[in-house]
């Protein structure tokens, strides 16, 4: 059966940015993965494209979870069916639309700074369920993305028109903007006063001031060039909320006053160094006492709790001098890890490793000369004893 046809779908949302709720008539329904497929004659969904998602909210009694178009024709996925020839109304989510609509508006500011400032592309973008994410095809340092968020803030502050239009062919002849693909047909551009000209088919605010910030929170090196994570409007004041409230409970912790936190910190930090040294330092003294203790055996197994794992090969060298094997294991969740080092080079402490780790469960590796792992199980007195039959 071919694929029923539809006339394209009036978009209420190009020429009516600020509609949220809207009368339409509902030309097909069509089951669809979870639910059904509407295709309406008028719609002011946006549908999912140009890195923005779609927006959400209800047609009559069904909800509207997401909507897409192809060929001119949007479909919106409901989780419920609707009559085809039936009018019914439809409503946007009006805090998701604002908040789609801040993130594409202040990466549009952001975007058109940094490409004019310093002479790159945005080469992709897309909002994400909490931050946008926003790449350019050369490198940016992070006195580059600081200026760049300060002139786009400022250009938020000065709170100017965001226009959105469809020039003729002849009018689109004389403008410049920026574009990350060739567009065929009509191309709606939004323009920003000071701040960017772009092709963009998706929704927007319709001052900058409605933006409310623009925060960049990070900036990594990307294909060559950069990828900036971004948040925008309510997201931003959100981020700025989770963390005032966790320097609140880190403050409360360290019991720091406000603006002494890195004080503390550094502190707190050049108090534990201190502490694992005077540990580290007592931890070889407990060691040295029991390799001690088995100074005259061929196979010796130390278990060292309070050892530091950096120091495991180390003193399993120093364990195994003049013995056949020195054992040293450090007991911790699921098992021990441990280091065998063959003092006298008759037997190979990969092999041994190996069998240990067949009897007892755990994995392995090294040389003839040194193995580490870890051992599920075992005890002190069952690996000396299990590495007295290998050499036997």
């Amino acid at each position: 059966m071919s694929e029923r046809t539809y006339a394209a779908t009036e978009r209420l949302f190009d020429r009516d940015p600020g509609c949220r709720a809207f009368d339409a008539a509902v030309l097909g329904c069509e089951p669809a993965g979870d639910g059904w497929d509407v295709i309406l004659d008028r719609t002011a969904f946006f549908p999912e494209g140009g890195g923005q998602g779609a927006d959400h909210g209800t047609l009559g009694g069904a909800r509207v979870t997401d909507a897409h178009e192809k060929g001119g024709v949007i479909r919106h996925r409901c989780d419920a069916p609707l009559t085809p020839g039936d009018p019914v109304r439809g409503e946007i989510d009006a805090a998701r639309r604002l908040d789609q609509s801040q993130q594409h508006t202040g990466e549009h500011i952001l975007s058109g700074t940094i490409c004019a400032r310093f002479g790159c592309d945005n080469v992709g973008f897309h909002i994400g369920a909490d931050t946008v994410t926003v790449d350019f095809n050369r490198a940016l340092t992070d006195e580059d993305v600081a200026l760049a968020e300060r002139l786009a803030n400022e250009c938020v502050w000065r709170d100017v028109p965001v226009e959105a239009f469809v020039p003729s062919p002849e009018e689109l002849e004389t403008i410049a903007y920026r574009s990350k693909k060739a567009i065929d047909g009509d191309v709606r551009i939004v323009r920003i006063e000071g701040a960017d000209t772009c092709a963009c088919c998706g929704t927007h605010v319709p001052t900058t001031g409605c933006v409310g910030q623009i925060k960049v929170l990070s900036r990594i090196s990307y294909k060559g060039g950069v990828r900036l994570t971004v948040v925008c409007g309510g997201r931003a004041l959100a981020h700025a909320n989770d963390l005032l409230a966790e320097y609140r409970a880190v403050s409360r912790l360290l019991s720091a006053k406000p603006g002494t936190l890195a004080d503390a910190t550094s502190r707190l930090l050049a108090e534990r160094d201190g502490l694992a040294f005077r540990l580290e330092k007592l931890a070889q003294r407990v060691f040295a006492r029991d390799a001690e203790a088995q100074r005259g055996e061929a196979i010796r197994v130390v278990e060292a709790e309070m050892l530091a794992p950096a120091s495991l090969r180390k003193s399993a060298g120093s364990l195994a001098s003049g013995a056949r094997f020195g054992l040293v294991l450090i007991p911790g969740e699921g098992g021990s890890s441990f280091a065998l080092c063959a003092g006298d080079g008759a037997y190979s402490a990969a092999a041994a490793a190996k069998a240990l780790c067949e009897r007892f469960g755990g994995r392995c590796g090294g040389s003839a000369e040194m193995a580490q792992g870890v051992l599920l199980s075992g005890d002190p007195a069952a690996l000396r004893a299990a590495l007295t039959e290998v050499t036997a």
